[in-house]
């Protein structure tokens, strides 16, 4: 019963978390903040579907859950090395050059 109550009252928390962090992808006003917004968007969806994996008792949710926060770290690392530097993957240098 409590198990149940608390579920509920989590999951409507993390949906409002999400809310805010969409309007704020929206918002912007800089690329750091959409970066920011979409990180912790990534974890709202990441505890969502945990949540999800809780109420509905399925282990394949939190597979679901390691693959989703797997590419949020990396989508992550990718829009800030994209912005840092102008490219996600540093190019090889040709020989005889610098």
């Amino acid at each position: 019963m409590i198990i149940e109550w608390a579920l509920h009252v989590a999951t409507v928390a993390v949906a409002l978390a999400a809310l805010l962090c969409a309007l704020r992808l929206w918002r912007g006003p800089s690329v750091a903040d959409r970066i920011l917004a979409l990180d912790t968007l990534t974890i709202n969806a990441v505890a969502l579907v945990g949540l999800l994996g809780l109420r509905w008792q399925t282990a394949l949710l939190f597979e679901a859950v390691l693959i989703i926060a797997l590419l949020g770290f990396v989508a992550t690392v990718a829009l800030a090395r994209f912005v840092a530097r102008g490219d996600v993957i540093e190019q090889g240098h040709e020989q005889g050059q610098p």
